[in-house]
């Protein structure tokens, strides 16, 4: 009988054990990561993991004792693996860092040498990813002397396959079907590059005017972007059905997004005071207005970095490069949710 007992038990445990698998080696499984740029000069940026309100600090540096070794500009996810965009101070010394997205342990480096100013990260397959560049190897005022370029990413074998030439200071991407929309920030050159997303040629570009930042696409369909107007594009036919003209005195329009329904543009509008202090708010209209609105805020703040995710809008505070910052959440009808403390200068966000 005692024997029968024990074997029940052992039989119940091992049971247990089967059909309620141990997830605590997945720690970064279920949350969204926020990516901090650190101090430029100092490569110390970092990236915090957030489940619930709970943040787990520089979980690349604790899965691999080892630091990123630059500024975090990027992340995206595909294939099971994260892929990190790294910027170093130092010319010639930026890379790329692949991970098990679930595990964050390092599965390999594209290294440096071979990609310059990695600024976004777009997934396109599973097996392949796009990572726009500036190239940008001269110095101020003449930083742009090189074209940008996408690489082309083989997930699987994490190399570079091809860098595609686009604009100088190419950064925001957005892919519509099999095409992928590249903008530019900085260099002032004025267009939209089309990218096959199938055989990774360029297909054609749209003049705009300097610095077209691309927002997303809307609930209809139409691409949004910002080159000192708005402006809703076609994505077919490639025509502008709309400009929104934005004239806001000294004060500077930036960081667009869509709301989670893809039926509000949310952004910030801010402007530096005397004591060079950035001073401002949180705005939103509808993708049906005519006029830009900077009259009725939505968050009497101003944010570094901010992103909207499944009805929640997210901003960052960096209170200096060289202390922690914070992610503050909002509802979209702008009530604070909560405030966590993240690392140095947290910037931008991927949502798993």
């Amino acid at each position: 009988m005692k024997k029968t007992w024990i074997w029940a038990l052992f039989c119940l445990t091992a049971c247990e054990s089967k059909d309620s698998p141990d997830n605590s080696h997945l720690p970064y499984e279920n949350g969204f990561i926020v990516l901090n740029e650190g101090n430029f000069m100092d490569n110390n940026g970092t990236i915090t993991f957030i489940s619930g309100n709970d943040a787990k600090y520089d979980i690349f540096q604790k899965e691999n004792q080892r630091s990123l070794n630059g500024s975090v500009t990027g992340y995206t996810e595909a294939g099971n693996k994260g892929i990190i965009l790294v910027d170093n101070s130092t010319g010639g010394q930026d890379l790329i860092e692949f991970v098990d997205a679930k595990t964050f342990k390092s599965t390999g480096t594209i290294a440096a040498g071979q990609i310059e100013n990695p600024r976004k990260a777009l997934k396109i397959t599973e097996d392949k990813v796009y990572i726009s560049a500036w190239d940008a190897t001269g110095s101020w005022p003449n930083t742009y002397i090189n074209p940008g370029y996408v690489a082309v990413v083989d997930v699987n074998s994490g190399r570079i396959t091809k860098k595609i030439p686009v604009q100088k200071g190419a950064e925001s991407m957005v892919k519509i079907g099999n095409e992928v929309f590249v903008g530019n920030v900085y260099s002032d050159d004025s267009q939209i590059t089309i990218i096959n997303a199938v055989t990774d040629e360029v297909i054609s570009t749209l003049n705009t005017a300097p610095n077209p930042e691309l927002i997303g696409v809307d609930a209809n369909g139409k691409l949004w972007y910002f080159d000192g107007d708005l402006r809703r594009l076609n994505p077919t036919s490639k025509e502008i059905e709309s400009t929104i003209q934005v004239e806001t005195g000294a004060a500077t329009p930036s960081k667009f997004n869509l709301s989670s329904d893809k039926t509000t543009l949310i952004y910030s509008l801010s402007y530096y005071d005397e004591q060079y202090i950035e001073r401002g708010n949180v705005y939103q209209m509808s993708i049906h207005d005519t006029k830009f609105n900077q009259e009725r805020a939505l968050i009497s703040r101003v944010f570094y970095g901010l992103d909207v995710n499944e009805g929640t809008i997210f901003g960052t505070i960096v209170p200096s490069f060289k202390q922690a910052g914070y992610v503050l959440r909002y509802k979209e009808n702008g009530t604070l949710i909560d405030s966590i403390k993240v690392e140095v200068g947290p910037s931008k966000f991927y949502f798993k």
